[in-house]
């Protein structure tokens, strides 16, 4: 129970986490909660990350960013490199980049579908396949996967479905399959690499305060806790995941959603 009581699960110090899609939103909050709890932190982002590289160093960490295209293999392998060069060793990865959509089974292009697809879910297994050696290596590594409970229940819904503008809440097919696919590479890699003293874990956010949220009125009465999550909330799950907190949990999803799947 002292062990608990002062935290010591939750150190982070000596620790060099990845935090890809960093530079605001779930990613920033998550890189700012590891920063707090001691890690030093890589940022890859394809937009300007230096406002939370500039709050990780005020934390008196160290921080870099590095522009990064986790859908690309080439980009993902350069920041991995670029990381390994400035800490030394990278011992948590949190796979926060994504992209959404809201279109339609009709609507949704064939362009749209790759361009989700490759970056959440294709996206989430290149950081993971590029990184793993060097986890492997030094016998410790700790992967969160952010996926969404679109994966899950195939797609929130808010209030603005039957809108005449149109303004549909509900995430488009292709969120939704690529969210749910990260669900299901985090069980198998976790399965494939606990015997490397890897642990892979996921979160499943519910609705949250984000830009990607921005404009839609989600029916939060629906649900036991009646608001929008925020992005403080999801962070302190990845915390949790990506500390020795969780020294017995792989292969497992933590829904913060507010109790929307049990609604």
């Amino acid at each position: 129970m002292e062990e608990y009581m002062n935290n010591s699960v939750l150190d982070l110090n000596r620790r060099t986490a990845i935090v890809t899609g960093g530079a605001r939103g779930i990613g920033a909050a998550a890189a700012l909660a590891l920063a707090k709890n001691g890690a030093n932190i890589v940022i890859a982002d394809l937009i300007d990350a230096s406002e939370t590289v500039d709050q990780v160093k005020a934390m008196g960490r160290q921080a870099i960013a590095v522009e990064t295209n986790v859908a690309l293999s080439q980009d993902v392998k350069h920041m991995v490199d670029k990381a390994i060069e400035v800490f030394g060793h990278i011992d948590i990865l949190i796979n926060n980049a994504g992209v959404v959509h809201r279109d339609t089974l009709l609507e949704t292009s064939e362009a749209t579908w790759d361009r989700v697809v490759d970056v959440v879910m294709k996206g989430t297994f290149l950081c993971i396949q590029s990184l793993y050696p060097h986890m492997r290596k030094q016998g410790y590594g700790k992967i969160v996967n952010v996926s969404s409970i679109s994966g899950i229940i195939g797609g929130a819904v808010s209030k603005l479905d039957d809108s005449p503008e149109k303004a549909r809440g509900r995430s488009g097919p292709a969120y939704a399959a690529a969210k749910g696919g990260v669900i299901t590479l985090t069980r198998w890699i976790a399965k494939d690499i606990a015997k490397d003293g890897i642990f892979v874990n996921c979160v499943a956010p519910g609705a949250c305060e984000t830009e990607m949220t921005r404009g839609f009125d989600y029916n939060v009465s629906m649900l036991p806790i009646a608001r929008m999550g925020k992005p403080q909330e999801m962070a302190d799950a990845i915390l949790f995941l990506a500390s020795d907190a969780s020294s017995y949990i792989t292969g497992q999803v933590l829904n913060v959603d507010g109790g929307w799947v049990t609604a």
